[in-house]
């Protein structure tokens, strides 16, 4: 199983970044799927999630309006479309997908300089 995040970079504030993560060894479409992040010297915290079936996101109240999820099942891939940045998002964004056991991405990073 690998979960592969590639995306990440350096945008001044304002900006937009699109994060992708691409999935292989377990069945993509029947996945549910997130995207978490980790700020320096903080906890990982969830930041938005799209179900296997239905196509329903959720996200957190701090990227709401800013940041889109979405999903390609013939690509095997998860998107977060992240606009209008601020530096409280500089953080490692990881992907996760969960099929009854749970897997990790090994992170990009995304830095908005203040």
């Amino acid at each position: 199983v690998q979960l592969v995040e590639s995306g990440g970079g350096l945008v001044q504030p304002g900006g937009s970044l699109r994060l992708s993560c691409t999935a292989s060894g377990f069945t993509f479409s029947s996945a549910a799927l997130s995207w978490h992040r980790r700020a320096p010297g903080k906890a990982r915290e969830f930041v938005a999630s799209v179900r296997s079936t239905g196509g329903i996101t959720n996200y957190a109240d701090s990227v709401k309006g800013r940041f889109t999820i979405s999903r390609d099942n013939a690509k095997n891939t998860v998107f977060l479309q992240m606009n209008n940045l601020k530096p409280e998002d500089t953080a490692v964004y990881y992907c996760w997908a969960n099929v009854g056991v749970a897997y990790w991405g090994q992170g990009t990073q995304v830095t908005v300089p203040s």
